[in-house]
């Protein structure tokens, strides 16, 4: 599964290389709410075919019609705005107030680096698109942490690209590569951790650190934006790791087990562990939402969809 930035990304560089003209249209602002955040992307071929995605359609509808007008032939970035008054916002599909920005950015095949871009997304990095607004230029560079997605000025649009949220699985089992191929499609950058030879297991975009889970968990230097869940089952390795990622600003800690497993961990974590009752309170056990999940893929939708909501602010 692949994040809409690729899937975008691969349709673009097919056009181009089909000799298409390509237009491609960024989210760089909104007002009040809006469809979809910033960042989001979509593109239109010259024909009016179109992949991604900004709003509900209603943008989209209007995108692919001054296509079809002939409005799209660009020689360089333009910026649209929609939904500026309520009727405008109603008629593109926005809640009554809500305001969005696009720019509109031409295509070309070498200069605008969509298949360097795409390439270094596919091996899971970070990339900052910068678009020189006066020539259509681009650069990438090395994103940022804790960058803005998108940073609009008046002579350069910078872009992010590439995982937002990093997860460290603590693992190489079964559930594993399920979790790992469902967090990779909500944007995460995904390490897995395990230190067991017999335990093999290669996911695509994924990096397997053979390290103890405590320095793993160490070298990770999880912040705001990451999340690590422990799915071994081996309190010699899970312990380790949770006694690190517990004392770390990490959104969320969990591990896998039953009940009387997880009451028996924190018993050994503040033993062994020193860990206070507030950093203990931060461990979600059993891992996941309570949905009746039983089989591998269906657990790992549940810490996916818990995940989702502690990063919203959501509490089920």
């Amino acid at each position: 599964m692949d994040n809409l930035d690729l899937t975008v990304l691969r349709q673009v560089s097919q056009w181009l290389s089909e000799g298409r003209g390509v237009v491609l249209g960024t989210i760089t602002r909104t007002w009040g709410s809006a469809p979809r955040p910033v960042g989001s992307v979509v593109a239109l071929r010259d024909d009016g075919q179109i992949a991604g995605s900004v709003s509900g359609g209603c943008i989209e509808d209007d995108l692919v019609a001054k296509v079809r007008e002939g409005a799209m032939h660009l020689s360089r970035p333009q910026l649209l705005r929609y939904g500026i008054g309520a009727e405008e916002a109603n008629r593109f599909g926005l809640p009554c107030g809500g305001t969005l920005e696009l720019m509109l950015e031409p295509l070309s095949a070498p200069g605008s680096q969509i298949d360097a871009l795409l390439q270094r997304l596919e091996r899971g990095e970070r990339v900052r698109r910068v678009l020189d607004l006066a020539s259509g230029e681009v650069s990438l560079g090395e994103a940022q942490a804790g960058a803005d997605v998108v940073l609009l000025t008046e002579h350069s649009l910078c872009t992010h690209h590439g995982p937002q949220w990093r997860l460290l699985i603590i693992g190489a089992g079964q559930m594993t590569q399920y979790l790992a191929d469902m967090a990779k499609a909500l944007d995460y950058q995904v390490l897995i951790c395990d230190p067991r030879e017999e335990y093999t297991l290669e996911v695509p975009g994924c990096t397997l650190s053979r390290d103890m889970p405590d320095d793993c968990v160490q070298a990770f230097a999880p912040d705001g934006h990451s999340a690590i869940v422990a799915l071994t089952h081996d309190p010699k390795l899970d312990d380790l790791a949770l006694m690190e990622a517990l004392r770390s600003p990490a959104f969320y800690v969990g591990a896998i087990g039953s009940r009387v497993n997880q009451a028996k961990r924190r018993a050994r974590l503040a033993e062994h562990f020193d860990l206070s009752e507030e950093q203990l309170a931060r461990l979600h056990g059993p891992v996941g939402l309570n949905i009746g999940a039983r089989t591998p893929p269906e657990i790992a939708l549940s810490i996916l969809a818990h995940m989702t909501a502690q990063r919203y602010g959501v509490t089920i």
